[in-house]
């Protein structure tokens, strides 16, 4: 087990085989490098997982995210001992949760983890407070510890109102928030998440996304979540798992599941999303490389070369000017020497981790965009056309890689 502090689950060398005898000839083909198709017609056994490693930062959303029958799901039900592994081991806050059975596993599952469902598996017969606080219940808590911990949670949801509704006089979107409730009022470390949102309309669905969120920002669980959902997984997901048949495919961010697709595979499915909902200024902005107001006209426009202009900052690095190519050039026909005269101060403004959707209308403007931190102190700048550049470059991989299936 890794001891680096940041890292709060691990799967190591994973393998679960379904059927009489996981340990058999099926594990050893498996083993070997069959794959799960070649598996099944040699053994009529499944495989659903093959040597998968992972692992989990404390406070981040993790999301593994692939097709049916890809394993994300059998993965998740390792971290927990819904399903025993094969083989391999499974890391959760330093202890070997596949090593633990009986009263020691099941403690440890409702100190360590919230888990939340598709389906909501709310019971129909207990109000929401009920429902919410069952968890308490299970692990002797008082009913006044447990209600008010059932309303805390209840009201991180924005349903602490319907504390004492029945579930069946809740929308689908708000049984879910009940069910996300539950899983966050026993205060635990990680929120095990199983295509939870997959039930909902989309645009419920969207909304739980935002609110899950903005949960996050507040309480910083560690979330593994699971979707069949590539969107999602993009939108929610600090970093990324992919995997088929069993196997990771690839693990990153967002932006370099989508930038940096490591196989076809990974090419087909980001080749439908919006790359400008995900990508960020800061994974596109170059240096400052700011010009001196004081500067004469010609060597700063020939400073500027190939950029659309370059910005005048002040004494902390603000930017308070920007010089543009056509600027200086329209200054110098009409007889002025001096960078000065060329200045402009209607320029955009981004943070880095502004999407290049955010930005796309300001970069219509065919201006330079200064990116500045949180103290207005400018970091980079990004030039109109590298928007365009950076959104076209997926579609050229994934070219690239369609070209090397078929030659």
């Amino acid at each position: 087990m890794s001891n680096d502090n940041d890292e709060i689950i691990r799967l190591e060398g994973i393998y679960k085989i379904f059927g009489p005898r996981p340990t058999g000839r099926a594990y050893e083909l498996s083993q070997e490098g069959y794959g799960k198709n070649d598996v099944q017609q040699l053994t009529g056994h499944v495989v659903g997982l093959r040597d998968v490693n992972f692992s989990v930062r404390r406070g981040e959303i993790f999301v593994v995210m692939g097709l049916s029958g890809s394993g994300k799901s059998t993965a998740l039900r390792t971290v927990n001992k819904l399903f025993h592994a094969t083989a391999g081991h499974v890391w959760v806050d330093g202890v070997d949760v596949q090593q633990l059975d009986g009263t020691a596993l099941q403690h440890f599952r409702r100190e360590k983890m919230g888990m939340v469902f598709q389906h909501f598996a709310l019971f129909p017969h207990r109000n929401v407070i009920d429902n919410v606080g069952y968890g308490l219940k299970v692990q002797g808590v008082g009913r006044a510890e447990r209600n008010r911990a059932a309303i805390e949670a209840l009201a991180m949801t924005g349903l602490d109102a319907y504390a004492d509704s029945m579930p069946s006089q809740l929308s689908g979107g708000m049984q879910q928030r009940v069910g996300l409730a539950r899983a966050l009022a026993s205060d635990p470390d990680i929120l095990l998440m199983d295509e939870a949102f997959s039930a909902l309309d989309p645009l419920i669905r969207r909304q739980m996304q935002d609110e899950m969120m903005a949960i996050q920002e507040r309480v910083q669980k560690t979330i593994l979540f699971i979707t069949h959902d590539l969107n999602e997984a993009l939108r929610i997901g600090d970093r990324v798992c992919i995997m088929k048949d069993g196997e990771v495919v690839q693990i990153g961010t967002p932006e370099e599941i989508l930038t940096q697709p490591a196989t076809g595979y990974v090419a087909e499915f980001v080749q439908d999303v919006d790359q400008g909902r995900v990508i960020e200024v800061r994974e596109i902005m170059q240096e400052p490389q700011p010009v001196d107001r004081s500067l004469d006209l010609a060597p700063a426009l020939r400073n500027l070369a190939d950029r659309a202009g370059a910005f005048v900052l002040d004494d902390g690095g603000r930017p308070v000017a920007l010089l543009t190519a056509a600027d200086g050039i329209r200054a110098g026909s009409m007889g002025s020497t001096e960078v000065e005269a060329a200045l402009r101060s209607d320029f955009e403004q981004c943070p880095p981790t502004a999407t290049l959707n955010e930005v796309y209308a300001a970069a219509g403007r065919g201006l330079p965009i200064a990116v500045v931190d949180d103290d207005g102190v400018m970091v980079g700048n990004v030039d109109p056309r590298h928007i365009m550049e950076e959104m076209g470059r997926v579609e050229q991989l994934i070219d690239q890689f369609e070209r090397e299936v078929f030659m």
